[in-house]
């Protein structure tokens, strides 16, 4: 991981007023001056979501880039997603298939930058699903198997990383939280590129504690 400019995404925003807290105490920290391009705020839209976006926020982020989370959703729904949020990123959490992606790229062409494809680990052998998306999603997004997709503030066992061999670049989610800085400093992997905040920075579904958040940007800073 590249502990000096890490990718970090703050996900499971809604509350324009929140998301308008959490932009600012990102702007403020260290690490932003350092690579301010490196941050994501995620909007969810799967409907069975507690996080689930159903409106439009009246304040969007605009420091940021912004990435729009679906589960098997209709590509034109998430094409209409990307012209309504103004989404730089598509991050898929559910069986997408690689054909899907390559057509959904075609899609939406130029405006979206990237396609994070994420997968549930818990085994080694869980890695093997990831070889189909080589050279098709630009980032992999790593998370724990729960009953629910995303969201549920669980960790898997890191050290399970270390069997993943595969070229595509990697963020890490799974139950990250305040106490997580010292731990994710000293991670170690060539492909991780970031780390994906949710659940464990809030104080209700969909509201990130903004004081928790900036402490810990404090705490990733050398």
């Amino acid at each position: 991981m590249n502990l000096i400019h890490p990718i970090i995404k703050v996900c499971g925003m809604r509350d324009p007023n929140n998301i308008r807290e959490v932009e600012g105490a990102i702007a403020n920290s260290s690490l932003f001056r350092l690579h301010a391009s490196r941050f994501l705020m995620g909007f969810i839209f799967w409907p069975k979501s507690s996080r689930f976006v159903n409106q439009r926020p009246t304040y969007l982020p605009k420091k940021v880039k912004r990435v729009g989370v679906f589960v098997n959703a209709d590509m034109e729904e998430v094409r209409q997603k990307v012209e309504e949020y103004g989404l730089d990123i598509i991050q898929l959490h559910g069986q997408e298939s690689p054909s899907y992606i390559t057509q959904l790229r075609s899609l939406c062409g130029d405006r979206v930058a990237a396609i994070i494809k994420a997968f549930n680990i818990a085994t080694p052998e869980d890695f093997i699903q990831t070889t189909a998306y080589k050279g098709v999603a630009d980032y992999f997004l790593f998370d724990a198997k729960a009953q629910l997709i995303g969201g549920n503030g669980t960790k898997f066992d890191w050290s399970i990383l270390s069997e993943y061999k595969g070229d595509t670049p990697f963020l890490l989610s799974g139950g990250i939280g305040p106490d997580d800085a010292e731990r994710i400093k000293s991670f170690r992997h060539p492909k991780c590129i970031g780390i994906d905040l949710n659940s464990r920075f809030e104080t209700e579904p969909g509201l990130k504690d903004v004081d928790s958040l900036r402490r810990f940007l404090a705490h990733l800073t050398y």
